[in-house]
């Protein structure tokens, strides 16, 4: 019994919140790189 609940509960689908917290974290991700590049050519010129 417990094996079967166990597959039922693994390909759930994910909450529109926990995608939206993944975009948001990806976002912030891309914006720290871009800030950083351009310090870094700031810094070069």
């Amino acid at each position: 019994m417990a094996a079967n609940s166990n597959y039922k509960s693994a390909p759930r689908k994910k909450s529109k919140r926990e995608r939206r917290n993944k975009i948001i974290v990806y976002i912030m991700i891309i914006l720290m790189l871009v800030s950083t590049l351009t310090a870094g050519l700031a810094f070069i010129i």
